[in-house]
């Protein structure tokens, strides 16, 4: 069988050693309200029972620990839902659990995401008193209305506000922005891009806005209520802010991922990279290499809170799928994800994983046909999708895989 891991364990972060890397992610399920373009898993819930969470956390880690032997923490993510509405003390205790089972990289990254509302902002210094280093805050906009209309709760100030308190309160501060809004013109993007970049740290993260099904856009926008724009200026808009943000020396990295080279978000590249990574929290996805036979199994969480909570307290786990991956969802993983990256997708990986090189997948035609069109880039080492390939991923996919 084809070995997922090569023999000697080259990790992602260029660490080789006996402690392959891998990360973690902590899923918080909770928000003070539902955005109306979030598919993610997310509830809105009048109490929450903090201690309750506290110790399931600190159960499913300790148990599902037993199926990542010999690695090494190297990052931490806290996701949701609106993690910084958890207590900080709840923080502390799934690091400081994780820490125990686990040895970890001196320079772990430990990132929360976070709102901008004042509750929130205020309670950042007790975030990074937890260990936290990194923060991503949901700015989503600097225009009052397009917040109204994204069914954010803060506004443009307390935006401002918590990006400053921070960027004084951690070393790596990000935050997120959606573009391609109802009657937003290029002008006007091009004006609030600009305005982010003056008070932008390191990283950005810029989203066009699309349509998710069930999500409570969907039937507003089925029944015309408003439009987004279509192919054409989501495509300028687009290529603009690749141009701004570059210029402003924060290149992408990933397809809605910007950074300056060295500050890109750690964890994020162990999903693209095709890492391993632990999910705990409802909901919460995983995939996990098993070193002796070589395969990859990925792992995902009742999405429901309580039904979450109470699998992990009868049986130690809230897993309800749990499988092996065979070599075509592999393979369909480390093109949809490593496509996404600027850099790319090293020849040998793919080799790994599938005992094939891109030529014998794909065959030298299509190859050709992509590169001729300027959405494709190959060398000796690695291929990639170009910038304006990254904007037609789906098609790309589509046509490598056609005669897989």
């Amino acid at each position: 069988m084809t070995k997922v891991l090569p023999p000697n364990y080259q990790n992602n972060n260029g660490y080789t050693g006996s402690y392959p890397d891998f990360g973690l992610y902590v899923h918080w399920p909770y928000c003070q309200s539902k955005c109306p373009y979030c598919d993610f898993n997310s509830h809105v819930a009048e109490t929450i029972d903090h201690e309750r969470f506290a110790l399931a956390y600190e159960r499913e880690l300790s148990v599902l620990s037993e199926r990542l032997p010999g690695r090494r923490l190297a990052t931490i993510f806290f996701g949701g839902g609106t993690p910084s509405l958890m207590q900080p003390e709840t923080v502390h205790r799934v690091i400081s659990t994780a820490r125990r089972l686990w040895p970890q990289r001196n320079d772990i990254e430990i990132t929360m995401e976070a709102n901008p509302g004042s509750v929130e902002a205020g309670r950042l210094a007790e975030f990074r008193g937890a260990e936290v280093d990194r923060i991503s805050l949901g700015v989503q906009s600097f225009d009052e209305a397009a917040l109204s209309f994204l069914g954010r709760r803060h506004s443009v100030e307390e935006a401002r506000k918590a990006i400053e308190i921070a960027q004084n309160t951690f070393e790596r501060v990000s935050f997120d922005l959606i573009y391609a809004r109802p009657d937003q013109t290029a002008a006007e993007w091009r004006q609030e891009l600009s305005q982010a970049l003056e008070i932008a740290g390191e990283h950005l993260s810029v989203y066009q806005l699309t349509i998710e099904p069930g999500t409570a856009f969907e039937p507003r926008h089925a029944r015309g209520e408003f439009s987004i724009p279509g192919d054409d200026l989501g495509g300028s808009l687009y290529e603009m802010t690749q141009e701004l943000l570059e210029a402003a020396g924060r290149p992408a990295y990933e397809v809605s991922n910007h950074a300056r080279p060295g500050t890109e978000c750690r964890h994020n590249l162990i999903y693209w990279r095709q890492g391993e990574y632990l999910g705990i929290g409802p909901g919460a996805h995983g995939r996990l290499n098993t070193i002796e036979s070589g395969q990859r199994r990925a792992i995902r969480a009742h999405r429901a809170p309580a039904i979450w909570l109470d699998r992990v307290e009868t049986s130690g786990h809230g897993l309800v799928e749990d499988e092996v991956l065979d070599r075509d969802m592999v393979l369909s993983e480390v093109l949809m994800m490593g496509l996404r990256l600027a850099e790319g997708v090293p020849r040998d990986r793919l080799v790994g994983v599938t005992g094939q090189d891109l030529e014998q997948i794909a065959g030298d035609e299509r190859i050709k046909q992509l590169v001729d069109a300027g959405y494709f880039w190959t060398n000796d080492t690695d291929f990639g999708a170009t910038a304006s390939g990254r904007q037609r991923l789906d098609g790309i996919l589509s046509h490598l895989l056609a005669n897989s």
